[in-house]
């Protein structure tokens, strides 16, 4: 037990991590234009994502495991603690990089380690997901923009009314966006320890927590934890740097963006749409930092404002393009490291 709580430290920094870079994007834009303390955001985005990762965290986990089924807890820990430090690095740096893109990249690491197959057509639908986020957040962003712009015109409310409204409805959406984000990326936390370590499920009376949202949970927990001690970095580069936002386009750029989280997180949802025959949107960790600055990027475009900072962008872009790369490298050298030198089976 002690070794396993040992191992499962990598994921829990990994968690860490995901709190203070991607986690923070979701009330960047509130905080970043000074509608909502960055205290109140904290709280409320941890309770949510602590509720989505045990109640709806499971569904985007099987798209990973069909990726890299990973069942040596030493090889979990190297995976996990890869993708980690790659994305802390970045987070260093202020870019709101993806902790999925890091997660895959040493899931791919270890398949080259260990001579085990790529899927191809998962590692396909998992890539198109990274083109779909930022490019659907942007569409939505867009349409929300355009409806938001012919209410107020109708309603026609004071400034202050507006405000509370505004501000109301960012505390609503951010939440509904953390449940998204804790369902749909604490697959990135913990799920490549769900094939390889065994606990106990946990009785608390009125219902059983089983042994993947034991780890769900503390991952979760974890993420937590990074909001509160280092997101701020992030949350001003999505929240001023790229864009200029006005609260009302806050609130649509936390509306598109969660809103495009909750699409590749809902089980219900794909049950749906299979039920329908209509093609099913997949079950695929995707990144909040992608949807973010999609959004962010579909204000500007919908404004039809020349202030979008492209040199703030394409630093970001390259940061994308990055992160996969380091972390498969980072994975590849630390396994040949732990099963040579630790003497510890990675595979």
């Amino acid at each position: 037990m002690d070794a396993t709580i040992l191992y499962i430290t990598s994921g829990l920094f990994l968690g860490w991590s995901l709190g203070a870079n991607d986690a923070a994007n979701l009330f960047g834009t509130a905080v970043g234009t000074k509608v909502i303390k960055f205290k109140t955001a904290a709280i409320i985005m941890s309770i949510f994502i602590i509720i989505g990762a045990v109640a709806s965290g499971s569904g985007a986990s099987h798209t990973l495991g069909k990726l890299g089924a990973i069942t040596s807890l030493p090889g979990a820990f190297i995976v996990a603690l890869s993708s980690a430090l790659t994305v802390f690095v970045m987070t260093k740096y202020g870019l709101p990089v993806s902790t999925s893109q890091a997660i895959v990249g040493a899931i791919i690491g270890w398949n080259l380690y260990s001579s085990s197959p790529t899927s191809i057509s998962t590692l396909s639908k998992i890539v198109l997901t990274w083109v779909l986020c930022p490019v659907l957040s942007a569409i939505f962003s867009i349409l929300f923009y355009k409806l938001f712009k012919n209410r107020t015109k109708t309603l026609k409310l004071n400034i202050f009314l507006r405000h509370y409204y505004i501000r109301i409805g960012l505390m609503v959406v951010g939440a509904f966006g953390a449940y998204s984000l804790g369902a749909n990326n604490i697959a990135n936390v913990m799920g490549v320890f769900t094939n390889s370590i065994e606990l106990q499920p946990l009785d608390l009376y009125f219902f059983t927590i089983d042994k993947t949202q034991i780890l769900f949970f503390l991952g979760s927990v974890a993420i937590s934890f990074g909001i509160f001690t280092y997101s701020k970095n992030v949350m001003t580069t999505v929240g001023s740097s790229i864009y200029k936002l006005s609260p009302p386009t806050a609130l649509i750029v936390v509306l598109s963006s969660s809103f495009v989280l909750f699409l590749f997180a809902s089980v219900s949802l794909q049950n749906l749409l299979i039920s329908l025959h209509i093609p099913p949107i997949p079950l695929v960790p995707v990144s909040s930092s992608q949807a973010v600055v999609g959004a962010v990027i579909g204000i500007g475009l919908a404004k039809g404002d020349r202030n979008i900072n492209y040199s703030k962008l394409k630093k970001i872009s390259f940061g994308w393009l990055l992160t996969p790369t380091i972390s498969l490298l980072l994975s590849y050298i630390s396994l040949f490291f732990m099963q040579n030198v630790f003497m510890q089976n990675v595979f």
